[in-house]
Order: C-alpha cells, then structure tokens, then sequence
C-alpha cells in the first residue's frame, strides 16, 4: 500500500510502524481555528463576522464519517459559524468553550467507549499539546505552532483551512485499506458529499 507522500512522518517510527497505528484509529479530533480555518478571526462590533472553510476538508470529513471514521470538533472559541459547518457537514460531536483538551479527549473516549490509543487529534497550537500527548496519533497542518511541528507524528504538508485535514484524512482511510475502493465508488457513482 501506497502512503501519502505528502505527509512528513515526524516521529522516530518508520512509516510501516505508523501505518500499523492508523488502522486502529476509529476517532479524528481536531481543533477548527487554525486546523479546519485559517486561524484568521475575523470580528465586527456584533461579534465574529465569518470564517472561511476549505471544501476539499469538508469533503474528507464526508468520507470519513461515511465509512466508519468519527469526527469530533474540539474547540476553545464558540461560534453559530462553527455550528453552522458541523450542522452542514454531519458533525454531531461539537465541544466549544473547552479550556482542558486533554479531559475533553478523554472524556470523548469513555462516551464512546473506546481507548485513548483508537483516537488521532490534530492541532496547531500550544493549547492542542495536552489533547495531542492523550491521544494515539497526532498530526499538525504544515503552518502549526513550532512546538507543535516538533510534538507531532505526522505534519500535513498543506496549511490549516487548506486541505491538511482531507490530506490525513485520505492517510488514516489509505492505511484502513478503505481509499481504493472510495475512489471505484466514485468512478461509477457520486456519492451525494456536502463539502
């Protein structure tokens, strides 16, 4: 199997080793400023204005959650945008105004029973270390923090809020040996995404 060239394996584990430990991934949680965003907080006098999503991470969560993925949005702001693009896209497990990650992340994990290990976090600041050292896997987008860069398995080679959240999506799903037969799926087919 083929591993997405793009993302640089940042731990001391060869990339058969981290492919062993995404199979087992059966959660992605992620900050959204600055992972799923720009981390551009765009604020008028009547509270925040807009954020703008990528398309090709909507599609990636879409697929994701269609073939087994959970996705679960962690974030320290709160915002009707947010809720609007997890209502758009299918997202039910929203945590907002979370001041501890970590006990949010472990907190998700009992509600779904499964173990700390069975879950990827994706961040891209110093507030998203304590949620990245719980969980099994962790992953930045390519202009996180550089703490963050140094703490992380795995850096998605595009910028958050520009595809680096489809792009280890389409890494977790490669090495589930579930991408080949999404793309057939769509060779024949669409399959009716919301981006």
């Amino acid at each position: 199997m083929a591993m997405n060239s793009q993302v640089n394996i940042n731990t001391v584990d060869s990339k058969a080793e981290l492919l062993l430990e995404l199979q087992q991934i059966r959660l992605l949680a992620m900050d959204v400023d600055g992972v799923l965003t720009d981390g551009s907080l765009n604020i008028g006098a009547e509270g925040e204005l807009f954020k703008a999503f990528n398309a090709k991470d909507g599609m990636g969560i879409s697929l994701a959650m269609r073939n087994g993925l959970e996705i679960a949005l962690i974030t320290g702001r709160r915002s009707e945008i947010i809720h609007r693009r997890a209502e758009e896209l299918g997202i039910t497990l929203l945590y907002e105004d979370v001041k501890d990650k970590a006990l949010q992340l472990k907190q998700i994990a009992a509600e779904r029973g499964i173990s700390l290990d069975e879950i990827a976090y994706m961040g891209d600041d110093l507030n998203d270390l304590p949620a990245m050292v719980q969980a099994g896997i962790s992953f930045a987008p390519a202009d996180a923090a550089k703490d963050v860069l140094k703490a992380v398995n795995a850096v998605a080679s595009c910028n958050g809020g520009r595809g680096a959240v489809r792009e280890i999506i389409e890494l977790i799903l490669e090495a589930q040996g579930k991408w080949e037969n999404i793309v057939k799926a769509y060779m024949s087919h669409g399959q009716g995404d919301k981006q």
